[in-house]
């Protein structure tokens, strides 16, 4: 019965979630085409709210822990679940997002991803995704921001791997800039194609930053190490047990 009453109370939650992008597009969409600060406020605006609705609805509390950067850094962050990018888009101060080419076509998530300068790539396509990506970042580095990117490339639940993309060093050795890891733990709770949502207490962390001009090999393996690391440590924090 507790289950059952959980997961109707996780469906009602992902309804409006999904209904509350609608409506804040709509109110946002006219001010952010003006000027692409109101995008970014719209991001801000709806990030929190899911983060604040998960609390009090499906007892699905959120913390982010360490410095969160508001400086221009590559975001190199673990990713588990939509609820990561909900966090990351809560801080960030201009986060613009490294995502697959189809979403930018998504009524109103498209159009938004686009005004505050996430980049969409072809996955499918190995190296001619990373060269449009590499000329889509030099072509949108006017636009402050921290870009950020997600090295395993899609989504992995926890207790499963794949491996870290060179992807990641390309645009770090391209920027100049310090990368910033992020380690989480929030699919132990959100899972990746469910509906019931765990209650509990989800975590994102940003790590020490990784300085500018580190060899492509010595940054990858710090990068994988720490970020992988620090996500044990958050998912163990939350009970998960990996076999």
């Amino acid at each position: 019965m507790a289950y059952a009453a959980r997961w109707c109370m996780s469906l009602i939650f992902a309804t409006q979630m999904y209904l509350m992008m609608v409506v804040f597009a709509l109110w946002y969409t006219p001010f952010a085409a003006m000027n692409r600060k109101y995008a970014f406020e719209a991001v801000h605006t709806y990030s929190r709210w899911v983060r604040w609705t998960a609390r009090w609805m499906i007892g699905l509390r959120s913390e982010v822990r360490g410095e969160v950067p508001r400086d221009e850094v590559l975001v190199a962050a673990k990713h588990q679940s939509f609820f990561d990018i909900i966090m990351l888009g809560s801080v960030l101060p201009r986060p613009k997002f490294i995502m697959k080419k189809e979403l930018k076509w998504a009524p109103f998530l498209g159009w938004f991803a686009l005004r505050i300068g996430c980049v969409p790539v072809d996955r499918g396509k190995r190296g001619a995704a990373i060269q449009q990506m590499r000329d889509a970042v030099e072509k949108g580095r006017a636009a402050p921001g921290q870009l950020t990117i997600y090295p395993q490339g899609t989504r992995v639940a926890p207790g499963s791997y794949l491996p870290y993309k060179v992807g990641t060093a390309v645009l770090y050795g391209q920027l100049q800039q310090d990368c910033v890891p992020v380690a989480a733990n929030v699919g132990v709770f959100w899972p990746r194609r469910a509906i019931y949502r765990k209650p509990g207490l989800a975590v994102i962390e940003f790590l020490p930053r990784i300085p500018a001009g580190r060899g492509q090999r010595e940054f990858m393996a710090q990068l994988e190490e720490e970020i992988e690391t620090a996500s044990k440590r958050l998912m163990a924090e939350a009970g998960f047990q990996q076999d």
